[in-house]
């Protein structure tokens, strides 16, 4: 796979995020960075999740068909056409870290992928998954931790 480059000027990995982009906060994604996506992606997704989760993974963000030539996504914003799907606070949305206890890690996941998914907004994050199986070109990962106070 190719080296896909993702990041964020607002934090870097294992780094805390602001208390903006969470629940404590405004509750709006954080602006990320994307660079040398392979020539011959067709769109990107990303996945948001969080491991340490109580009840296992919880999911905070699914954003798919994203156009491959998106090198940013602006704060409090999803890039023209991308399709949202279902977090596990039940909406088709950014739903920033809350976590009950302690520190959680949330990993925010890029993929280059060699097709649109072309799923309906709405979809669930397994039927995005099981769309973009076999599909993914390159992808990287970008980390930041949380604690409430």
């Amino acid at each position: 796979m190719e080296k896909l480059v993702f990041s964020s000027p607002s934090f870097k990995t294992n780094d805390f995020l602001a208390s903006k982009f969470t629940c404590d906060g405004r509750d709006t994604n954080p602006p990320l960075t994307i660079e040398k996506v392979p020539g011959e992606a067709k769109s990107l997704a990303l996945i948001v999740d969080d491991p340490d989760a109580p009840g296992g993974t919880w999911t905070h963000w699914v954003l798919w068909d994203i156009d491959p030539n998106t090198r940013e996504i602006k704060e409090d914003s999803v890039p023209a056409g991308a399709k949202q799907g279902l977090n596990d606070f039940r909406s088709a949305s950014y739903g920033g870290p809350c976590p009950p206890g302690g520190t959680h890690r949330y990993f925010f996941k890029l993929y280059a992928l060699d097709r649109e998914l072309g799923l309906a907004p709405g979809a669930s994050r397994s039927a995005v998954e099981k769309a973009m199986k076999g599909h993914v070109l390159a992808q990287a990962e970008l980390m930041g931790k949380y604690a409430r106070k």
